[in-house]
């Protein structure tokens, strides 16, 4: 069925054409689903990927393209959730890789890059005094949170609702039934007032606050400095460590995210890209805190992790952090963002659709409703069947991104890769006007 077949329904019929004509379009990938949810429930090993009628299988990638079992081809606008920066297959950190392999892959030891990537990641982030490795951001939080209780003596620890910290970190709704059993408290983002209160409230049992400076997976919706200077504040005054998860939010600045506002929390937390494309995590920040996990001291905390310092990522993100993704390509990626949400947002305005995108330098989130986003309660207004409909339209037009509408930019993506998504996002606000001015 052509595109321009499934352009004049109601928003429920046009929905559904969009499903059919995709499940014609990917037999192969149904097939594969159909064979994996034989030996994985639901056919899946990572919930983040999941969406009906059943995920398209990735056959091959290179540059900033991706291939499905299908044959098509797609721009990679989603860069794997933040962590896929490099590209597919960079020749420089395969080579990188490469070179570790010929060296004898799991050694049982201390091995001679561990230090040189823990220098260049302190020197790239200056509140991280020390820092341990670890093999997610989930992990990073983990560690990071038990930290802090373990320092200040105290249980509590305050999220924010909406938020995403990791795979027993998960707020969304409230919270998951298989989160980490600490005692949270949830706070409203952006709400200065009412988290100050709460702050009051649980003065003297909080041990962390946790937030990422802009909530990523959830909508990318940037915390207003003001909020995030309130709680350091709040966290000093009341004994409490402040924890910015910068997993997704540290590659839009130098110093991450933190930097940019000017807020030093006392640890932070990392994953995604600063791995080069391989398993990586690290929790790191104030020196008199993550000395506690020093195995010379008496008092040692444990930190142990058969991959932590594994050589394929110690190579791989030394090299990518050194040579690659250098401060001016840093700078250069996020301004290549911020043009191209300004100009996806222009064609929205000049549209007039009830539609919008979110975000901060490389990363950037589409949403279904007009009016500032400042919190996932405000995302979860959006109308979330015209959020489908986008979805399964920019995979016709070529176009990668995660079915939440979230997209993150790569190295890779130029400015051929930019007009091709604009083009797309303008054909789908055209041809998709009539139900567009019903939200």
């Amino acid at each position: 069925m052509s595109q321009s077949a499934l352009r004049n329904t109601d928003l429920d019929t046009a929905v559904q054409e969009a499903r059919e004509a995709y499940v014609a379009r990917n037999p192969k990938s149904l097939a594969r689903f159909v064979e994996a949810v034989a030996v994985m429930p639901g056919g899946n090993t990572r919930t983040s990927l999941h969406y009906d009628p059943f995920p398209i299988g990735i056959a091959r990638g290179e540059g900033c393209r991706i291939w499905d079992m299908d044959g098509a081809e797609y721009v990679d606008f989603l860069g794997e959730y933040t962590a896929g920066l490099y590209g597919h297959s960079n020749p420089v950190i395969r080579a990188a890789i490469d070179t570790a392999l010929d060296g004898g892959i799991s050694l049982g030891g201390q091995n001679v890059i561990e230090a040189k990537f823990a220098r260049a990641v302190c020197d790239r982030f200056p509140s991280i005094e020390r820092i341990r490795f670890t093999n997610s951001g989930t992990e990073a939080n983990l560690m990071a949170i038990s930290a802090a209780c373990v320092v200040t003596g105290r249980k509590k620890v305050m999220a924010m609702n909406g938020g995403y910290h990791g795979g027993v970190f998960t707020f969304a709704g409230g919270g998951s039934p298989i989160n980490a059993p600490f005692d949270f408290v949830l706070a409203q983002y952006n709400d200065i007032a009412g988290t100050l209160a709460l702050i009051e409230a649980n003065a003297t049992e909080l041990a962390a606050i946790i937030l990422e400076p802009m909530i990523g997976s959830g909508g990318c919706i940037a915390a207003e400095p003001a909020f995030l200077h309130a709680l350091r504040d709040a966290a000093t005054r009341v004994g409490a460590l402040l924890i910015l998860d910068e997993v997704m939010t540290s590659r839009l600045y130098p110093g991450g995210l933190q930097a940019m506002r000017g807020v030093r929390p006392d640890l932070t937390t990392l994953g995604k890209y600063i791995g080069g494309g391989m398993s990586f995590g690290a929790f790191g920040g104030r020196a008199d805190i993550i000395d506690r996990f020093d195995p010379r001291r008496a008092d040692a905390l444990p930190h142990a992790g058969t991959f932590n310092n594994n050589v394929l990522t110690m190579s791989a993100g030394l090299t990518g952090l050194t040579q690659i993704f250098t401060i001016p390509a840093q700078m250069a990626l996020n301004a290549r963002g911020d043009a191209l949400r300004e100009r996806l947002n222009a064609l929205c305005r000049a549209h007039d659709a009830p539609m919008q995108f979110t975000g901060i330098g490389s990363m950037l989130s589409v949403h279904m409703l007009r009016g500032p986003i400042c919190s996932p309660a405000d995302a979860a207004r959006g109308d979330q069947k015209l959020k489908e409909l986008f979805f399964f339209d920019m995979l016709a037009a070529g176009i990668w991104l995660a079915r939440r509408g979230m997209m993150a930019l790569m190295l890779p993506i130029g400015d051929a890769e930019c007009d091709t998504l604009a083009a797309a996002v303008e054909e789908f606000l055209s041809s998709r006007r009539s139900l567009l001015a019903r939200g």
